[in-house]
């Protein structure tokens, strides 16, 4: 495609910039906007993924169409099926009137369906019936309708991954990844960063009557330095500050690292990191450290059983581990609860290998099992004599009791739960 024909599309369609990967991009939104077939657009949040649909509808043949962008991650699962396929009048509690869905309204136009991968499950399989047969049932009816509506997806998610977890059918990712269009981040597009930068300045500067805000050299490189994790819009938003905020109309370097947020440099191993995951989503990193630090202890409960087994069993290797019973000495400052009192003793701490000879194989055998047992509910009596003070202390006000134990509000509900505390 010649290089006019791309930069045409850009000046229609207001998009800024020369990196090769945009470009690419925009040749392949072209080339198949005159056909029917199904797009879908993979890109960052915030890296521009609507405008390529709008190029996509608006240099096809349905362009006197109707075209709608759609959410799918901000519409609710109970109303998604209603707000895109209709219902009819009592199909539901509040559903007053019959009502056409997107599918229906836009009969010969373009949807687009932005967040795609956060569409419930039963939702895909009605879009999937849309895109193989062109037929969809209203929420509350039976009567099976037509439509021709041309799809055009985006998500900033890996739907691949999602495939595997189970999260997105299959067959309709492969329906809808026909012809597939990624959209590059920002920090891979080079000298486009500075181009935004001085089109927002001009925008503002028009909007606020204001003189545009310039970079100085050092500036500028600072500006490509920096990742920009939220792409385009987080430029346009530090843009917008700069030139509302600031009285100098050129900016240095010094003045353009107060607007850009630092990026987070998380030094913790992944199994301490908060933000690795959803399902870690509420948990503190405290809450993670003692959970290691109690299955350290189980590890170490389970090798002292092990030994004993072996004193027990096996005479030869109790020679052996005795030898190198300095090993085992090192296991002591981890010691924290009462787990083991022999007759004669009062130290209450369980006794050293020096300390058991004395005893009866089988009085070890048991003492194991009852130190296990003990710590268990040692732990469990501490943890819940410190929730009952911290609730005691803030007059019941679980919020501010979660603050002062160092977890999360979430954990002390499951704490309270746990020790049938709910009532408190």
């Amino acid at each position: 495609m010649r290089d006019i024909e791309i930069q045409s599309v850009k000046q229609r369609f207001g998009i800024i910039g020369n990196s090769p990967l945009l470009n690419y991009a925009i040749q392949v939104a072209v080339q198949v906007a005159p056909t029917d077939m199904t797009v879908l657009i993979t890109g960052e949040s915030g890296s521009g993924k609507e405008s390529f649909s709008k190029i996509i509808h608006h240099l096809s043949p349905r362009k006197h169409g109707q075209f709608i962008a759609i959410n799918c991650g901000a519409i609710p699962e109970g109303t998604i099926d209603s707000e895109l396929f209709g219902h009819e009048k009592g199909a539901f509690t509040g559903a007053a009137e019959a009502r056409k869905g997107y599918f229906e309204v836009t009969n010969g136009g373009t949807i687009f369906l932005d967040e795609i991968g956060e569409m419930p499950l039963g939702t895909q399989a009605r879009l999937l019936r849309v895109l193989e047969n062109g037929e969809f049932i209203k929420v509350g009816s039976s009567k099976v309708q037509k439509t021709d509506v041309r799809v055009v997806a985006a998500t900033n998610v890996n739907l691949m991954q999602a495939v595997e977890r189970g999260q997105f059918r299959e067959d309709l990712y492969y329906r809808l990844n026909t012809v597939p269009i990624t959209v590059p981040p920002l920090r891979e597009r080079g000298e486009d960063t500075h181009l935004l930068f001085r089109k927002f300045a001009s925008d503002f500067a028009e909007r606020y009557h204001v003189k545009p805000i310039t970079l100085q050299p050092e500036a500028v490189q600072e500006l490509l330095r920096y990742r920009f994790p939220g792409n385009i819009r987080q430029l346009k938003n530090i843009v917008e500050q700069i030139s509302v905020l600031e009285y100098e109309r050129e900016i240095n370097a010094a003045t353009l690292r107060k607007y850009l947020p630092q990026e987070q440099q998380n030094q913790l191993p992944a199994l301490f990191s908060t933000h690795s995951s959803s399902d870690n989503a509420g948990i503190s990193e405290r809450d993670l450290l003692y959970k290691v630090l109690f299955d350290m202890r189980k590890d170490m409960n389970d090798l002292k059983q092990v030994v004993f087994d072996l004193l027990s069993h096996q005479q030869g290797d109790a020679e052996l581990l005795k030898a190198n019973r300095h090993l085992f000495e090192e296991m002591r400052p981890y010691e924290q609860q009462p787990v083991y009192r022999a007759p004669d003793r009062r130290d209450g701490y369980v006794l050293s290998m020096d300390d058991t000879e004395d005893y009866e194989e089988e009085e070890k055998v048991e003492d194991i099992s009852h130190e296990t047992e003990e710590e268990s509910l040692s732990l469990e009596q501490k943890e819940k004599e410190m929730i009952l003070k911290a609730l005691k202390k803030h007059g019941n006000k679980r919020k501010y009791a979660a603050k002062d134990l160092g977890i999360s509000e979430r954990t002390l509900y499951r704490k309270l739960k746990q020790y049938d505390l709910e009532d408190l």
